[in-house]
């Protein structure tokens, strides 16, 4: 991937699906009653839409980007995020969405650290380095939840 505006469509795209989704595991959580959960989720809800702005604002994308889906560059055809969290439904028990969203973070930052590899642009690897190791962080801040959790 070597156009900034192609990549950003990505990242937004991957942000909007995330804040979904996050969404979705805090109202499960929320009826399991795992209020550490259910705030765990919606916080990570905010971050996707706050990296879905920042996306779209470094991009000059008003709404969201849109394109024909052959032009899409997903691994395996589609996004890493709908890739995740294909296993999900409303009875999605607090385990297994855990490892449901650690699934998409991992994606996700896969996702970007490819293109960090491959791209010959080097703002579009500037940039794909930064949300490989924003995603890297998530990662780690589930995987310390669900340690705590399963104690």
């Amino acid at each position: 991937m070597n156009d900034i505006k192609v990549f950003l469509a990505h990242a937004i795209q991957l942000e909007y699906e995330a804040a979904r989704r996050y969404e979705e595991l805090k109202a499960a959580m929320t009826t399991y009653g795992n209020k550490e959960a259910a705030s765990f989720f919606g916080r990570m809800a905010e971050f996707s839409r706050m990296h879905l702005k920042d996306a779209m604002a470094r991009g000059g994308f008003h709404n969201l980007p849109k394109m024909a889906d052959d032009e899409w560059e997903w691994p395996d055809g589609v996004s890493p995020e709908q890739a995740a969290w294909a296993g999900m439904d409303g009875l999605t028990d607090v385990p297994t969405a855990m490892r449901l969203a650690l699934d998409g973070e991992e994606r996700s930052q896969l996702f970007y650290a490819a293109i960090v590899a491959a791209t010959t642009d080097p703002e579009v690897r500037r940039m794909a380095k930064e949300f490989a190791a924003e995603e890297a962080e998530h990662v780690a801040e589930l995987e310390q939840l669900m340690r705590k959790l399963a104690a």
